[in-house]
């Protein structure tokens, strides 16, 4: 298993990102997601990313993709540009892989193509977060949100203590919205709105009338995700 520092600036970043499109996974920043490596094309599109910047974006299909999942069927405009941070070469050939969310993408167009992956030319999105004055309305929507989420899970209490500690690691606002939002068990449109949405307090107030709506549901994996405050 190799495994690389997980540090992340904009600068290492050239606008054209190597894109390995999901149906069903909408991943986020400051957040881990193991993932099984086997078609050729994704197989060659991260052994050009480990000989390169390790870079990749982790994007969603766009309904009826179905019928042309081995082409190039139509994507959404939102990605999350991720890093590689550890690898696992199988002996068949394929690869186990664990990437680290970094950044919010916009998709703004696809390059011709001429790799067996898709390149897409992308910007960068940075969070927009409460002005210093104010933080008397950042905490309390953190304290808001915490409290939802917890409510949210009530079959695993031992999570509760984890989250306290994890929110005693000055974690901001923008990544606890990023780690409920990648953990909970929300529809798919829910979680690409919250990987469109910037401002902060508005993703915060999106995520807290999603988790009203749901219920007491359970969650989808298990608390505490792998995360990352880089």
């Amino acid at each position: 298993m190799s495994d690389e520092p997980l540090s992340f600036s904009p600068d290492q970043f050239e606008g054209h990102v190597r894109l390995f499109p999901l149906p069903n996974l909408v991943m986020f920043p400051h957040v881990m997601q193991a993932l099984h490596i086997f078609e050729p094309r994704y197989r060659s599109m991260f052994e050009e990313a480990l000989d390169d910047d390790r870079l990749v974006a982790l994007g969603s299909l766009a309904p009826g993709w179905e019928g042309n999942y081995d082409g190039r069927p139509p994507l959404r405009p939102h990605a999350c540009l991720c890093r590689i941070a550890s690898h696992q070469r199988t002996d068949e050939g394929t690869y186990n892989v664990l990437v680290l969310g970094v950044r919010r993408l916009r998709l703004v167009r696809e390059l011709p193509p001429k790799k067996l992956f898709r390149i897409v030319e992308s910007e960068l999105l940075e969070d927009v977060v409460p002005r210093a004055t104010d933080g008397a309305l950042a905490g309390a929507l953190q304290r808001e949100l915490l409290d939802a989420f917890k409510r949210s899970m009530p079959q695993a209490p031992d999570a509760h203590e984890q989250l306290d500690q994890l929110l005693g690691s000055q974690i901001t606002l923008g990544m606890l919205t990023d780690i409920v939002a990648y953990t909970l068990d929300l529809d798919m449109d829910t979680k690409l709105r919250l990987l469109a949405e910037c401002d902060v307090a508005e993703r915060t107030r999106v995520l807290l009338a999603a988790i009203a709506a749901r219920g007491s549901a359970g969650i989808r994996r298990t608390f505490p995700p792998n995360f990352s405050p880089n």
